[in-house]
């Protein structure tokens, strides 16, 4: 059907409203809409948000198909309320090229689950070493606007001044990995009273700070955009929250899993909690909660980062750094912010779609839900309490640190311009 009327939902955790949808739109918003035909979801006690964007996902394609397709990554992010994702370019080929960025682009339309926006590499092949097509990128038919080598720093401080200058032409944003390497060869894990207990190599808060002050300076000194990929030191929030007085253009993220899980985890040796930049420490976390939020940190974003079975199940140093979070990631905000009151929903909207889609200049997401607005929804049952299972994850890979831990808040319905992608809780 074209009309779809959702009946008594609480927009953004307010008073219980009706929702029309008619086509792409939402047509009508408010109290006792007629159905006028319309087939009717009934949606009361349920929260109602714009789509979720997701500005960090690693979605694999072209390259390592057996870790995750776009095809799959995307039926992950609709489970998960996301309606629009932005992948990463650390794929093989690296996406460097107007070629590349297009074929995902592409792929991301003819599958249909959520939108895909191309992230371009910063450097030819990750290498740090020479910038990458960027112009030709942001002209292409994915119109690229966020740059990031995402998995490696861009540690040369020419090279990031270069793109940070490029950028700036055309409204774009460098999203930045912060990891001094150096400081950082053979870490395994956070630095600290854990690391040193188990004889693993050190991974210091400095590395990912030294690199954010450099950054931010840079940005001011050339007047563009930084943003700061999976910020996840209470050093780090002082840094940013010091650029952002100073009138510094930068934005930063944090992903789910620093919100809840802390180095304490990594006594198991269980792989599926080594991830970059590592877990830190319960201060760290409590830094990152009361950051996000007062608004020092502007975003959720997953790092979705998808790995087959054989990366994950062996000793701790051969392991894959990565977890994924696409369809958890709603869940463990609930109650890491909205349940202890540091955030409402309202707040869970901003920081999970309309901030989001406003730094990656997506202008059809993140949208107020009123009348005329792109149909681009999330309902969410928030009194549903389940515990993890991997096995019924839409994403190919299974590498979740949250196997068998109760996880409030599920998403019932995602709607993609007007167009339902999950039904029931259940892929369309």
């Amino acid at each position: 059907m074209s009309k779809i009327l959702i009946r008594g939902a609480k927009i953004l955790g307010g008073e219980p409203q009706d929702v029309l949808i008619d086509g792409e739109t939402i047509a009508a918003v408010g109290t006792g809409l007629p159905a006028d035909g319309a087939q009717v979801i009934e949606a009361a006690g349920q929260v109602l948000l714009p789509g979720l964007v997701d500005l960090h996902t690693h979605l694999r394609e072209p390259g390592r198909e057996d870790s995750e397709t776009v095809l799959t990554g995307t039926r992950a992010a609709a489970t998960g309320g996301y309606t629009a994702v932005f992948a990463m370019a650390n794929t093989f080929p690296v996406a460097d090229t107007a070629g590349v960025v297009e074929q995902v682009y592409r792929l991301g339309r003819e599958h249909g689950y959520c939108d895909v926006q191309p992230i371009g590499a910063v450097t030819v092949g990750l290498e740090g070493k020479q910038l990458a097509e960027l112009g030709a990128m942001h002209e292409s038919a994915a119109q690229v606007k966020v740059f990031s080598d995402d998995g490696k720093c861009v540690d040369d401080a020419v090279i990031m001044r270069r793109a940070l200058e490029y950028v700036k032409a055309f409204g774009g944003v460098v999203a930045q990995h912060a990891q001094e390497p150096r400081l950082t060869e053979g870490a395994q894990m956070n630095e600290g009273i854990v690391s040193a207990e188990l004889g693993l190599g050190g991974w210091p808060a400095v590395a990912e700070e030294s690199i954010i002050a450099r950054d931010v300076l840079l940005a001011e000194h050339v007047g563009s955009r930084v943003h700061i990929c999976h910020l996840s030191t209470a050093g780090s929030v002082e840094i940013v929250r010091w650029a952002k007085s100073r009138g510094i253009d930068v934005t930063a993220e944090v992903t789910p899993h620093h919100l809840l899980l802390t180095d304490e985890m990594v006594r198991s040796y269980n792989p599926v909690y080594k991830v970059n930049p590592p877990l830190r420490t319960e201060r760290d976390v409590m830094a990152l909660r009361e950051a996000l939020a007062d608004g020092t940190i502007d975003i959720v974003a997953t790092d979705h980062a998808p790995h087959p079975h054989e990366d994950k199940d062996c000793e701790w140093a051969a392991a894959a750094m990565g977890m994924v979070g696409l369809e958890t990631a709603l869940s463990v905000v609930q109650q890491t912010m909205v349940e202890t009151g540091l955030l409402d929903w309202a707040g869970v909207a901003d920081r999970m779609s309309s901030a989001p889609a406003r730094i990656g200049s997506l202008d059809h997401h993140g949208r107020p839900v009123s009348a005329g607005e792109p149909a681009n929804l999330t309902l969410v049952d928030t009194s549903y309490r389940g515990v993890v299972d991997p096995a019924h994850f839409a994403s190919r890979s299974r590498n979740t640190p949250y196997e068998g831990r109760e996880l409030p808040g599920r998403v019932t319905h995602t709607f993609l311009r007007g167009r339902a992608t999950v039904v029931d809780g259940k892929l369309a």
